[in-house]
């Protein structure tokens, strides 16, 4: 099968959605089918760069997040690559530019589009003008004319799910939780890496790992570390990624007097998260926007346990407490952090991570997204023949 997917965001930008994209992308070239990539260019790929079946639109960064790019031409030259390479079905995985594109691709090369809806926007509002432009019911508006007349949408979570029928969306929804590379969570080690951060052997490590912004709740974490400093003196929080907040966070950090305690790392390449996640003793993610929770398991793949804010998409991952907990307040926070401290350095035991992993492998999400590739186009082409007769 040809397959194109339609992406306002891709490597080499570092983001769950671009992690995402990606994984998908091997596990369906393992398959043996063949996947294009429409996506934006990018200041930090120079433009010899031969990327294999990646074909990349002028863009320029987004308003609201200047780390995102918008593409602000390439319709015709897209439809006529897509016609091309014979595209079977189009995979949008952005309502915006690039979306918008696919699904013009779609129309004129007489194909099926379905769509993964990645972001809960009504949690990033406060990004536009503060939120005094944009309310959740424009969202909706928004996002149930994106998916009107296209052929299917994937729902990462129950979660999500529930938000698109509250939404009114009509068009077949398929929940596929987001799949984790676990080869490369379990690629090349590095057994340095505190010795390079800076941090003692027998010092407990509290990772987060993420996009550093306001609604990954990175402050909520840092509000209760005096207190985790005061049971455990050598304790550190590595915090890992890049993003706007990073200077807001710094002084936080600074009126809080936790210098001594609190790394930042700036960006992590993809190909080292692994090393990050078994660097650590603990991964906390404060963050109540999460619809696939792809930091979480992609630091049980590594073996480390987690503690996350409660979700509906939580309930099927955190089910056996030597994976991890969930917490809703800051103080659950604080107890399960200070609890898991106190059992030492554990790794969940290989048996355990086995049977969760296989349910959520790269390997199991390529396939699942790929059965409902097959059923979108057996429907497409029975309303096709309706339509004719």
């Amino acid at each position: 099968m040809n397959i194109g997917i339609f992406t306002d965001t891709y490597f080499p930008q570092l983001s769950g959605v671009a992690t995402s994209i990606k994984t998908l992308k091997d596990a369906l070239e393992k398959q043996g089918h063949n996947v294009f990539i429409f996506t934006t260019t990018d200041p930090h790929i120079k433009k010899e760069t031969i990327e294999p079946n990646v074909f990349r639109f002028s863009s320029i960064p987004w308003v609201s997040f200047t780390d995102r790019r918008i593409a602000f031409r390439g319709f015709f030259e897209a439809a006529k690559v897509a016609k091309e390479v014979k595209l079977d079905i189009v995979h949008t995985q952005t309502e915006f530019a690039l979306g918008m594109m696919g699904k013009y691709v779609a129309h004129q090369l007489k194909i099926p589009v379905i769509h993964t809806y990645h972001t809960m926007y009504e949690n990033y509002l406060h990004y536009v003008l503060n939120g005094h432009l944009l309310k959740p019911y424009h969202v909706k508006q928004f996002t149930k004319g994106y998916l009107k007349n296209m052929d299917g949408v994937i729902a990462p979570s129950e979660r999500v799910k529930e938000l698109l029928i509250r939404y009114g969306v009509k068009i077949p929804i398929k929940i596929i939780p987001t799949g984790v590379d676990i080869e490369i969570m379990n690629g090349e080690i590095n057994n340095n890496l505190r010795n390079e951060l800076g941090i003692e052997t027998d010092a407990p490590v509290i990772l987060t790992l993420s996009r550093i912004a306001a609604e990954k709740k990175i402050n909520h974490i840092l509000n209760i570390m005096p207190q985790v400093v005061e049971e455990f003196p050598k304790v550190k929080l590595v915090i890992a990624g890049d993003g706007p907040d990073v200077d807001v966070l710094k002084e936080q950090v600074e009126r809080l007097t936790l210098e001594k305690y609190v790394i930042f790392t700036g960006p992590v390449k993809h190909e080292d998260v692994g090393n990050y996640y078994r660097m650590a003793d603990l991964f906390v993610s404060a963050s109540d926007t999460e619809t696939q929770g792809l930091t979480y398991i992609e630091a049980m793949a590594s073996g480390t346990p987690s503690i996350v804010y409660e979700t509906e998409y939580t309930e099927n991952i955190f089910d056996n407490k030597l994976l991890g907990q969930t917490f809703n307040t800051q103080d659950e926070m604080l107890a399960e952090i200070l609890e898991y401290l106190h059992m030492g350095k554990k790794k969940i035991p290989h048996d355990i991570l086995e049977a969760k992993l296989d349910k959520i492998s790269a390997k199991h999400f390529g396939k699942e997204v790929y059965n409902f590739y097959q059923e979108v186009i057996e429907n497409y082409k029975k309303n096709k023949e309706d339509l004719d007769d």
